[in-house]
């Protein structure tokens, strides 16, 4: 909304300064600090507000040290980083842009089911909170809305890169001769294309289209791209909730990869910055960092609290929505082949429960007994049990996150 005002000011009057509302770079720094603001403020009397109504965390014993000290703790704190994104989103971002659009459409409909599920854990007072199946249905459904949107929007395009030639003389102002001249190539951009490319990491000039894989039938293409939309979200989102099990794990292993993603978006919507990368040109795609900034600024604010020892919990409407999230801005900066990586925190939780579940049926059917790898699946579970505190556990997956993030960052220039 504060953009279109500084834009019609700017437009419309000659008042000093206005042209400054319409840099990204202002937008963001400007979203950051205030969704930082937004989660601190707001946390305090959420928390109280909770604490009041009794909105507490049930836990189960699993044996682990110190878990029944948090029995009580108030949950549904995901409501805090959703206030957190949306506000300065409003405020700071293009909201003519599909990719904000989009990617506001996805907090709305990921904070619903996970809120959801919270509540009917709360107030209904059922441990398995929303089942499986409508978890699943939802996420189909929102990888439905992405996949569609990247499909039949008109906004949504990739342009390639090309070069114009432009060649400058210099005179000599006396006599009018020529004294030299140069050449100097310019990057220009092509007509924009509908397009079911994607980036490859670690490949140079090489890129997956998906239509491809069916033929070059462009119908079939952009169905495939919608199954993948949905598995992406599906998986990320899956993968995140499961991370979220000790205090500040999840919040902090998310902050580097939501950073990585702002880079990563303004990068590909800038002509020259992705010609110099050798990455995919996608226009207004760098209107994302203003919301990959209130992303980042909500999950520090939202550490203030949920460090050890927790204050709140994000609950279901946290871990959802932060997975999620992920998982449509990767789509959008078409880089979703580079969430394994970037995620990696992530897909090793995920692995250890499958591997743990997996393992435990084909023993007690083979054995009669069911064995496990680890001690406790997920894996940070795992390292509780061998006796690890929980910031320790949080420190470590935290520098890991952040080691990931870095090797995502250099294979930019290994391409």
């Amino acid at each position: 909304m504060l953009y279109s005002l500084f834009e019609y000011l700017n437009k419309n009057t000659d008042l000093p300064g206005m042209r400054i509302g319409e840099y990204i770079s202002f937008r963001s720094a400007a979203a950051i600090i205030l969704s930082l603001l937004i989660s601190i403020a707001v946390g305090k009397r959420i928390i109280r507000f909770l604490r009041r109504k009794q909105i507490g965390e049930d836990i189960r014993d699993l044996g682990l040290e110190g878990q029944l000290q948090k029995k009580g703790t108030p949950t549904m704190g995901g409501i805090i980083i959703i206030l957190s994104i949306i506000i300065p989103v409003l405020l700071f971002g293009d909201l003519n842009n599909i990719y904000i659009q989009l990617m506001l459409i996805s907090t709305i409909w990921l904070g619903f089911i996970g809120g959801l599920d919270d509540y009917i854990k709360v107030f209904r007072h059922r441990k398995e909170g929303l089942k499986g199946r409508f978890k699943v249905v939802g996420q189909v459904g929102l990888g439905i809305i992405v996949g569609s949107t990247m499909w039949l929007s008109e906004d949504v395009v990739i342009r390639d890169k090309s070069f114009e030639t432009y060649t400058y003389t210099i005179t000599d102002n006396t006599t009018g001769e020529v004294v030299d001249s140069y050449t100097e190539k310019r990057v220009v951009s092509t007509t924009p294309e509908k397009s079911t490319r994607t980036s490859i990491p670690f490949l140079k000039d090489t890129e997956l289209d998906y239509a491809a894989l069916t033929g070059n039938n462009e119908i079939m293409g952009w169905l495939l791209y919608v199954i993948v939309a949905i598995f992406v979200i599906t998986a990320v989102s899956n993968g995140a909730n499961l991370t979220d099990g000790i205090d500040g794990l999840l919040t902090g292993v998310s902050v580097p990869i939501v950073l990585v993603l702002g880079i990563l978006a303004y990068l590909s919507g800038h002509i020259i910055y992705s010609d110099y990368l050798n990455i995919m040109y996608i226009p207004d795609s760098g209107e994302l960092i203003v919301f990959a900034a209130a992303f980042a600024g909500a999950l520090v604010g939202f550490l203030w609290f949920n460090s050890f020892p927790a204050q709140i919990f994000m609950g279901d409407t946290g871990s959802l929505t932060i997975g999620g999230l992920i998982a449509v801005f990767a789509l959008c900066i078409r880089k979703e082949l580079l969430l394994p990586l970037l995620c990696g925190v992530f897909l090793v939780e995920a692995l250890s429960v499958i591997i743990q579940t997996s393992y435990f049926k084909y023993t007690r059917k083979r054995y009669g007994e069911g064995r496990r790898i680890f001690l406790m699946a997920p894996i940070h579970h795992h390292y509780q049990k061998k006796g690890l505190f929980e910031t320790k556990i949080m420190m470590r997956f935290f520098i890991v996150s952040l080691l990931l993030a870095a090797l995502t960052l250099v294979t930019l220039k290994i391409q």
